[in-house]
């Protein structure tokens, strides 16, 4: 017989996912009870105000769906563009390229925001498309994971709507890690994961859905292409009340490991969690620059969960990532893109924001390079 699967037990500091609580651990071993069981669905309930909370928002439509984040990316373009809409789409990093493919394969007309990777998109940056295109929507990455900048998002959004369009935003990155306002900053749609800032295991998108998006759905005038991911089928399970409708089998663990990481957020309050990990980016910030490693991001637009360096010049990238992985059990993450081999991407997502793990890596980096 095969032996049981046994994980090396890691430090994840790269780009996701981050160390999961104890508690959520447990919550995963729970006994398995049905998807349309009572208790289940109070355990649904309180996943859509714990997400209400930590979004800020009050929209009806806030749920976790039953996939990773880049179905939620999927999820909210499918659901509002149709053959011929015209989108807008910033592109500052990997995951605005990822939404202008899907963009395209809606059949929508896309118009990119291309601005250099390592700096935000900025109102000078989306005014001059929006002068010669209107819109159905504008989507934007808040927190651009392959580069560890964060892009300011009400000027963003105030142009957008200026232009009668949806304001629909990436949040994977950011929730729980900074502060995201959806209702404040006027967030038409927003899609997140389960497995960064908020350190539930991966597998599940965090979305919700505005009025003004609803509306955009209601008034289709053909069907979303994709029936798993049509947010008017999906709407009487993941939000119907006493009298929810099947729609597929959720994930049961994965939401119970979910609501119980959303508890810890809501205890340890989103003030307290944003300084945390902004105290924690300073110290790790403090000992990289010692050791002679310099910050892609200007200091304004970085993100403290996201860590972006240059690699030193005559420094083997890889190797460094494979003997911190092998020796001290540490995970960081390699560059993407025009960052392929020439930088790290260390993360400090929830779990992994912690003291210990920036001593840990510091201590180890020390030695690797000396």
């Amino acid at each position: 017989m095969r032996p049981p699967f046994e994980p090396p037990l890691r430090a994840l500091m790269g780009p996701g996912p981050s160390d999961a609580h104890p508690a959520v651990l447990r919550a995963m071993a729970a006994p398995l009870i049905g998807h349309l069981d009572p208790r289940f669905i109070d355990a649904m309930n309180e996943v859509k105000a714990m997400l209400q909370a930590v979004l800020r928002t009050k929209n009806e439509l806030t749920f976790a769906l039953s996939a990773p984040a880049s179905a939620g990316m999927e999820m909210c373009l499918v659901n509002l563009l149709e053959p011929g809409d015209d989108a807008v789409v910033c592109v500052n990093g990997v995951f605005g390229g990822r939404m202008s493919d899907i963009v395209e394969r809606c059949g929508a007309r896309l118009s990119r925001v291309d601005v250099p990777w390592g700096r935000p998109v900025l109102p000078d940056d989306l005014a001059p498309v929006l002068e010669r295109v209107r819109p159905k929507l504008v989507a934007v990455v808040h927190a651009e994971t392959s580069t560890g900048v964060r892009t300011p998002l009400e000027p963003l959004s105030e142009l957008a709507h200026a232009a009668g369009a949806l304001f629909v935003v990436d949040a994977v990155t950011s929730v729980a890690g900074i502060d995201v306002r959806s209702d404040d900053w006027r967030i038409d749609a927003l899609y997140s994961g389960s497995q960064k800032c908020l350190s539930a295991p991966p597998g599940l998108s965090p979305v919700t859905f505005g009025p003004a998006a609803m509306e955009a759905v209601r008034r289709r005038a053909t069907k979303v292409q994709s029936w798993f991911l049509d947010v008017t089928l999906l709407a009487g399970y993941v939000a119907g009340g006493a009298g929810r409708v099947y729609h597929h089998t959720a994930p049961v663990a994965a939401l119970l490991a979910l609501h119980e990481a959303l508890r810890l957020v809501l205890a340890e309050g989103l003030e307290a969690r944003f300084e945390r990990h902004r105290r924690h980016h300073e110290r790790l910030r403090e000992g990289l620059e010692g050791l002679g490693l310099r910050y892609v991001v200007e200091p304004q637009y970085r993100l403290p969960q996201l860590n972006l360096v240059w690699v030193p010049e005559g420094v083997n990238e890889a190797a460094v990532r494979r003997e911190l992985l092998d020796t001290y059990g540490i995970e960081i993450g390699g560059g993407l893109g025009e960052f392929a081999g020439r930088a790290w991407r260390i993360g400090l997502m929830g779990g992994s924001c912690t003291l210990g793990h920036v001593d840990r890596l510091l201590a180890a980096l020390h030695r690797l390079l000396r």
